[in-house]
């Protein structure tokens, strides 16, 4: 999981103005580009919510809303956050990302092998990295029982007017494991396509989770689409 992200850049006036980016253009192709070339400051191109624990308090602050179940939900999971015997598994992380993130590594990549990228070269196949209009959520979680159980975990994406949207893909990073207790923990992947629920690229969303644990708790995580390309 990537560190938190602090929106702290200063763009520069040939760059596009911040908002997520459904179908990559050349002004974001070469913003991004130019970044990993570093040219410029690297332009955000992915929020992350940490969900870790420390303290009694959720690293990336409170950012953390009960949608179902009632505040107990959060404050339980905030008092006792490994308590997976209990409570099952927890989501330790969130981020949320598009099109210009996937030209991010795919830019740092050519970099790293010492080629050049060009916007023309990148917009060619921005759309077989992901297609057009969708965003993806990388959500990391610890305590599953059994690795079978990373199916039993519902997600949404709920926008401004209150439609629940369900992902059109799920996925998985290969990056599962079983830690000293015996408990999985890893990545799953989902991709929604927010442009046909009608969310706009300046909206704020929640994304929505219930977890495998067969208990009323759902939660609410806040993005604003308006704070990375």
């Amino acid at each position: 999981m990537r560190s938190t992200l602090l929106i702290a850049l200063t763009v520069l006036t040939a760059a596009p103005a911040l908002a997520w980016i459904p179908k990559l253009d050349d002004t974001t192709a070469r913003t991004v580009i130019d970044g990993a070339y570093g040219r410029q400051d690297a332009p955000p191109t992915y929020l992350n919510a940490d969900l870790t624990v420390q303290d009694g308090k959720f690293k990336s602050g409170n950012v953390v809303k009960a949608f179902d179940g009632g505040d107990t939900c959060v404050s339980g999971w905030l008092s006792a956050p490994a308590a997976y015997d209990k409570s099952g598994s927890r989501p330790t992380g969130l981020t949320l990302s598009g099109q210009a993130d996937q030209l991010a590594f795919q830019a740092a990549n050519a970099r790293d092998n010492f080629k050049s990228l060009t916007p023309d070269d990148a917009l060619k196949d921005a759309a077989s990295r992901m297609p057009d209009g969708q965003i993806r959520l990388d959500l990391t979680v610890a305590g599953l029982k059994d690795q079978k159980q990373r199916s039993a975990y519902l997600v949404r994406l709920k926008g401004p007017d209150g439609k629940l949207l369900a992902p059109v893909k799920t996925s998985y990073v290969n990056d599962w494991k079983a830690d000293a207790g015996g408990r999985f923990g890893g990545t799953l992947v989902y991709y929604f396509e927010p442009t046909k629920a009608g969310i706009n690229a300046n909206d704020k969303v929640d994304i929505l989770i219930r977890t495998e644990a067969s208990s009323n708790c759902a939660y609410a995580v806040g993005f604003d689409l308006g704070q990375f390309f």
